[in-house]
């Protein structure tokens, strides 16, 4: 088998990444965990949580699985001569290289364990799912929403991983942002070759932004002395400098933007397991990036340094760190977001990130 399969509700996968490892009630009653091939995870679903769309996936190699999986008969009522796989012992996170959003009746798409471009994109298409407070189906993928941050376009857009076309895309972001009162439509377009559909809608109105793709393997990584872990608090000053800097042209309404932009970060941290790393000088802290660690899958975000102190390698210990805080998380791959336009791409490339795949933003204002 390429891949197996575990359910699970988010918050119980957010206590396994504190813990290193899923521990379910039947490892105790019955001696193992509950998986599944990619063609049986329906059967446990329509059993164990009918009608329920806001479970995930975990997508687990099984060359990682130090205790045995065992075929075996699986409950009454299941398909007659049907085998489920058991893992005789607690499922490590480090064994799951993609956590996916099961929303029957969608089909998942499974990266396996060799996919770069894959688990990256699985990781950046269920993020936004999972941290939202409303998810809608809509063509060619979904809408999420957080009313709490209607100025957060992360947080209220259309994630759509499968092709559509451009008309598609701005008639359901022109229904679902007016019903939702959001300020602007944007979209995430995850699909391969996307780069014609927002050439068309660029063509019609909207800023289109190609993001590449880019990924390393994790690995312990010197240079990290320097920077330490924190508590998000201690970053919210260098946050909201940065954006300030960066939205100084909203007038009027930057105050609310800012808030919105450093209050939204918290909600990462509830469905991935995340790590705040800073440089200081004199105790403030001046350089930072985020390390989200979702299973085998790191990923980093947020790397900056205050204009007067660059160029004195605070962003060169942030990654160092952020590096070795994922290999000892047992990550064995390291995947970021990076504009194909901006200066930072090349500056994560000297330090062995190799672009696998783009995605393109778009948005425009109501």
């Amino acid at each position: 088998m390429t891949v197996l399969l575990h359910l699970i509700e988010p918050a119980e996968w957010r206590r396994a990444l504190s813990l290193g490892a899923v521990r379910p009630p039947s490892l105790g009653s019955v001696g193992f965990v509950h998986l599944s091939a990619p063609g049986q995870v329906h059967l446990p679903a329509e059993r164990l949580f009918p009608g329920r769309r806001d479970l995930v996936l975990l997508v687990v190699d099984p060359a990682r699985l130090a205790d045995p999986v065992r075929l075996e008969p699986g409950v009454p009522g299941d398909p007659g001569g049907m085998l489920f796989p058991h893992l005789y012992g607690p499922l490590p996170t480090s064994a799951v290289i993609a956590v996916v959003p099961y929303r029957p009746p969608a089909v998942p798409v499974l990266p396996a364990p060799g996919d770069v471009l894959g688990r990256a994109t699985a990781f950046y298409a269920s993020l936004p799912v999972r941290r939202a407070v409303g998810v809608g189906d809509v063509p060619g993928g979904v809408a999420v929403l957080d009313p709490d941050f209607p100025y957060s376009r992360d947080n209220n857009r259309l994630v759509l991983t499968e092709p559509v076309g451009a008309a598609t895309v701005e008639a359901a972001a022109e229904e679902v942002a007016g019903n939702a009162g959001w300020p602007y439509r944007a979209a995430a377009l995850l699909w391969p070759g996307a780069g014609d559909v927002a050439a068309e809608l660029a063509g019609r109105g909207w800023e289109a932004e190609e993001l590449l793709l880019m990924a390393r393997p994790a690995g312990p990584t010197p240079g990290g002395e320097r920077a330490e872990v924190v508590e998000q608090r201690e970053v919210h000053p260098l946050w909201d400098r940065s954006w300030r800097a960066d939205l100084a042209h909203l007038g009027p309404r930057l105050d609310a933007v800012v808030e919105q932009l450093v209050g939204r970060e918290h909600l990462n941290d509830r469905v991935v397991a995340v790590h705040d790393v800073v440089v200081r000088e004199d105790g403030r802290v001046v350089a930072a990036g985020q390390l989200r660690i979702d299973g085998a899958t790191a990923a980093v975000e947020s790397v900056m340094t205050d204009p007067p102190v660059r160029g004195r390698g605070y962003g060169d210990a942030v990654l160092a760190r952020s590096l070795t805080l994922a290999a000892e998380a047992g990550c064995d791959l390291v995947v970021l977001e990076a504009a194909a336009d901006d200066w930072p791409r090349h500056w994560y490339a000297r330090r062995g990130f190799e672009t696998v795949g783009s995605t393109w933003g778009v948005s425009r204002r109501a």
